[in-house]
């Protein structure tokens, strides 16, 4: 079980672990109100993206997968990141031995196509780790260009739930194996 993600390349990307010095880019992004908009609608504090870095890190410790840092591979500009995790949700229905697909960018980046291009390097990881796995995703219904992202990678609804007060659309993805 890997403690560190391996790092990812694309045609345009660099996916690689978290280090100290993508603190202050994660914090902008995750402070960002246009970032947040659908995603708890609450700017994150410094010390929130903090214990958020250390969790992208417990991941890979504790579970062999986690999040990857995105940055574009000719400038190594912070594009955002994108990765799976166990959460724990107090949702229903549990995803619970699920992998969660999740991704953030930089507003600035955004509709260039970085999102569906780092969330297929992560899945063609997964799919090669885990070929029978299912994943999953949740995404706000006014959340469009995230519900485009997740059904040009493979993503159907699955149902509509409420998460933390909020109407909430869980999407899975089958297996490579069952395709």
């Amino acid at each position: 079980m890997p403690t560190q993600p391996p790092v990812l390349t694309t045609a345009r990307l660099i996916l690689r672990a978290h280090t100290r010095d993508d603190f202050l880019d994660s914090h902008a992004m995750w402070s960002d109100p246009e970032v947040i908009r659908y995603i708890g609608g609450k700017p994150s504090t410094r010390e929130e993206v903090w214990a958020r870095l250390l969790r992208y890190a417990g991941h890979w410790t504790m579970l062999g997968y986690g999040y990857w840092v995105v940055r574009e591979k000719d400038s190594g500009r912070f594009i955002g990141e994108v990765g799976l995790a166990d959460y724990q949700r107090d949702i229903e229905p549990s995803l619970a031995g699920t992998p969660e697909m999740g991704w953030a960018l930089s507003p600035a980046l955004h509709g260039h196509g970085y999102a569906t291009e780092a969330v297929r390097a992560v899945l063609d990881w997964a799919d090669e780790r885990w070929p029978d796995a299912e994943t999953a995703c949740i995404i706000a219904p006014e959340n469009e260009a995230s519900l485009r992202v997740a059904h040009k990678v493979g993503y159907r609804e699955h149902l509509r739930t409420i998460y933390k007060g909020q109407p909430t659309i869980m999407l899975r993805r089958a297996p490579r194996a069952a395709k």
